[in-house]
């Protein structure tokens, strides 16, 4: 028996098929490691993304809260003239008759005194950067039709840009570069009784209304276009 020589062992199908699933195994625990680190890379990604965007909104809001700032302390020379929230109000020293969008000598010198020192601040590097437009906006209060009183704000609110625009005179101090950026900044808006006061004479009254630009957003370039000269207002 012990000389006898056996046959070597043929392998069997399962031995010579183990190395092959081994190898697909391990190729599947490769690949899921590889998904795990590439899923890890994209929410890092996406989390940074996510910070910076946070980080810019913050910076931006504290920009402009440095700006209101600066009109808040312009608001100081002016009594009577406070900033509310995003809003110039002139409160008393800007009211209007009943029925009536005229005003006063002295309530025009008031706007023609804030108003450039409000362009000041748009015209430097932050204001540039992040004021978009003022809103000059009228109110009526709530006698009267809703039409009516809507029409009448709207016509208080261009008696405001009539004297801001209005060529230098006696009567009219603001010079032509204030007079330019009031054309390229100021917007007429008007609300008839959706913003009531205390009182009818708080109701009529006039307000500037700041808004700032979004991360990304610009402002509209200048257009090279003249002022106008004529010193005539529509609503004359």
């Amino acid at each position: 028996m012990l000389g006898i020589r056996l046959p070597p062992r043929q392998k069997t199908r399962e031995d010579a098929e183990k190395p092959f699933w081994i190898s697909f195994s391990d190729l599947m625990s490769a690949l899921m490691v590889l998904f795990l680190v590439a899923m890890t890379v994209a929410l890092l990604a996406v989390t940074n993304e996510i910070s910076a965007a946070e980080q810019e909104k913050a910076q931006r809001d504290a920009e402009i809260e440095q700006l209101l700032a600066r009109i808040k302390e312009i608001t100081k020379d002016f009594p009577g003239v406070t900033l509310k929230g995003r809003r110039v109000d002139f409160g008393d020293r800007a009211r209007f008759d009943t029925n009536s969008h005229q005003l006063s000598q002295e309530q025009a010198n008031l706007l023609r005194a804030v108003v450039p020192k409000i362009l000041e601040i748009a015209r430097d590097p932050l204001g540039q950067k992040w004021l978009k437009r003022v809103v000059v906006e009228g109110f009526a209060d709530q006698r009267g039709t809703y039409l009516h009183n809507l029409n009448l704000s709207l016509q208080r609110s261009e008696r405001v840009m009539c004297e801001l625009l209005a060529p230098k005179s006696a009567a009219a101090t603001m010079g032509e570069q204030d007079r330019l950026s009031v054309r390229e900044l100021f917007l007429v808006g008007g609300s008839s009784f959706n913003a009531l006061k205390a009182s009818l004479e708080e109701s009529r009254r006039i307000e500037l209304r700041l808004e700032f630009l979004d991360i990304g957003e610009h402002r509209p370039a200048s257009r090279d276009i003249p002022l106008d000269e004529n010193p005539r207002c529509p609503i004359d």
